[in-house]
């Protein structure tokens, strides 16, 4: 990142981090992007970036071209990014219908005596608490809004398959269902349900080869899901609205661009390539370092450009499309895990099998952060808890590490939930902050070269507007 401005001698370059000299203290930033011809000017407070010639970059940042058109836009770029960041609602819920799991996936961030020996959801609860939340959002939605979004989440939702589907029948139209899941209960007959209901379908699997996806996803008894997945993934080919998630790992970090070949065959339409989150112990155990993981994740990312090169078709690779988005249309964004505060708490909120809400499914396993519960606690009074304030107040100028980062607004220092657990508080970074420089050094990379619609999602941009024209300065 660049350093901070400090008093130099004569034989230091100027360009270095802070320009007093453009009227403005500290407005712009400088950041190597790694790119032959383009360096990123950036003004870290507002999240607005420019890409500048490296022989232009001295006469962009001591000439008034730049400067004077950044400050007419200060106030319409000011207000978005407070916008964003502090002015949205709830519009999504991650519902836990069960406590339970059939798997035993070493970076699980609910803890195993849960998962073996905790509750279902019975139908009628599940039904009431969907009530509830209809009713909440009923009265916080603005007219025209769509939908909610409901995501049955876990643990293992389909452990409690006849009370979640009775929860889609009977709320259809209310809620836009989606549903996570392992894939190893998604027997035809759950595939009919589920694909005559139009419910966005996520599965879980983390290599190409069974002898890898095994080692971190498996049963109570060491058994692999692998061949399970794949069989599941043979008969979601056809449907628009299904995803794979892979956890990235140690165990697997050097297979991503062989994940990405195995997904691309299997016509999968999007994928999330997700860093895990070292909320339990167990994960840390496994955490892959930053750098290699960085360098693995963003050759599979090249693997799915070639691949779409190649044949015309897309995998879109979910969470680094967001990381572009961010950067082109910040508001356009889809997942909220890359700013701060982030979206728990303020954009979604998560449901346990007992009721007890939480800012976000990754707190679940960490009881400080129960904020009430669905049956018996106002969700307006739930969201306004100590638990859930202290992670919709997290601001990443309020880290240490981070206040002075460049690339603080596409980041964000994710996640609170993980920072709380591995370093003591939710005011801490989390545990893989290269892993996020990385990623937005190389977005930045495919703007500069022109090929960012490669790698994002058909129409994109519908619904957005350019706040400011000027992207490059040639």
């Amino acid at each position: 990142m660049a350093a901070k401005a400090t008093g130099r001698t004569r034989h230091e370059p100027l360009l270095r981090g802070s320009y007093p000299n453009t009227g403005a203290d500290s407005t712009f930033q400088v950041l190597d992007i790694g790119h032959e011809r383009y360096m990123a000017v950036l003004a870290p407070e507002t999240a607005f970036w420019a890409l500048v010639r490296k022989e232009k970059l001295a006469e962009a940042l001591s000439g008034r071209k730049l400067l004077d058109r950044y400050l007419r836009k200060l106030p319409a770029f000011t207000q978005e990014v407070e916008a964003l960041r502090f002015g949205i609602k709830p519009s999504a819920v991650y519902f836990n219908p069960t406590d339970r799991c059939n798997l035993n996936c070493t970076y699980c961030y609910i803890p195993p005596t849960t998962r073996r020996r905790g509750r279902h959801m019975s139908a009628s609860r599940l039904l009431d608490a969907l009530g509830r939340l209809a009713h909440f959002f009923k009265d916080t939605q603005p007219p025209g809004a769509p939908p909610p979004q409901m995501v049955f989440h876990g643990a293992e939702p389909l452990l409690n398959r006849d009370a979640v589907f009775a929860g889609i029948d009977a709320f259809a139209g209310v809620f836009r269902f989606g549903i996570q899941t392992n894939a190893t209960l998604l027997d035809e007959n759950a595939r009919n349900f589920l694909l005559s209901r139009d419910v966005g379908i996520g599965i879980s699997l983390d290599a190409p080869i069974a002898e890898i996806a095994d080692r971190t996803r498996h049963s109570w008894a060491g058994k692999g899901a692998y061949a399970t997945v794949v069989s599941a993934m043979e008969r979601l080919r056809d449907y628009p609205r299904w995803s794979v998630i892979t956890t990235i790992t140690r165990e697997n970090m050097r297979h991503l661009p062989g994940m990405v070949e195995f997904l691309h065959a299997h016509h999968v339409p999007a994928a999330m390539l997700n860093v895990l989150r070292c909320t339990m112990p167990a994960s840390r155990a496994i955490k892959p370092p930053d750098r290699a993981a960085a360098s693995h994740f963003l050759a599979a990312i090249d693997r799915a450009h070639e691949l779409y090169a190649r044949t015309g078709r897309k995998l879109v690779i979910a969470n680094f499309a967001n990381t572009l988005t961010a950067i082109l249309a910040p508001t356009a964004r889809r997942l909220m895990c890359d700013i701060s505060p982030c979206g728990a708490g303020r954009c979604f909120f998560a449901v346990a099998a007992n009721g007890d809400v939480f800012p976000c499914s990754e707190f679940v396993g960490l009881p400080v952060f129960r904020a009430g519960n669905i049956f018996e606690d106002d969700l307006a009074v739930i969201l306004e808890s100590e638990a859930c304030k202290s992670v919709t107040s997290r601001r990443v100028e309020d880290i240490e590490a981070c206040k002075e980062c460049a690339i603080r607004h596409f980041c964000g220092a994710p996640c609170p939930a993980e920072a709380h657990a591995m370093n003591g508080s939710v005011a801490s970074m989390g545990g893989f902050c290269e892993f996020y420089q990385e990623q937005v050094r190389y977005a930045l990379r495919v703007i500069a070269d022109g090929t960012e619609r490669d790698f994002l999602w058909d129409g994109w941009e519908r619904g957005t507007s350019s706040t400011f024209a000027l992207s490059t300065l040639q």
